[in-house]
């Protein structure tokens, strides 16, 4: 059976997710006060995931070493979502089947966004503005 904008609500319920609905969007309530929210779009067929994480830095040196390690964070720590550089905004982002979507699917990607909010997060800033 297909999946809903209902179905998705319902499954960060179950995993005990503070959200709130937007239009649409679900934003959803990072573990810490200094981390942005999470940005969750049901726009069928896909469930998209987004997270702006910082401004790509303006010298040509920084912007090196910041695609340098979003690069290694794609390849070494993140398996269901990935970074990727949008309007000079680095993201985390993800596109999830809606039709086939299940909770377990939803809790990876979402595991994956606080594995980088914590982990990531604090030095991809310190790259930026160094």
């Amino acid at each position: 059976m297909p999946r809903t904008a209902e179905d998705v609500e319902n499954y960060l319920l179950q995993l005990d997710r503070r959200f709130e609905n937007d239009g649409g969007t679900y934003l959803i309530s990072a573990e810490s006060r200094d981390q942005p929210p999470i940005a969750l779009r049901v726009a069928p067929p896909i469930v998209a995931i987004r997270v702006a994480i910082t401004e790509v830095p303006p010298e040509a040196e920084h912007q090196t070493a910041l695609f340098r390690r979003l690069l290694e964070y794609n390849a070494t720590d993140l398996m269901h979502i990935s970074y990727g550089i949008d309007n000079g905004t680095v993201v985390l982002s993800a596109a999830l089947e809606l039709e086939n979507l299940d909770l377990n699917e939803l809790e990876a990607a979402l595991s994956d966004v606080d594995l980088a909010l914590a982990r990531h997060v604090p030095v991809l800033r310190g790259i930026a503005r160094t």
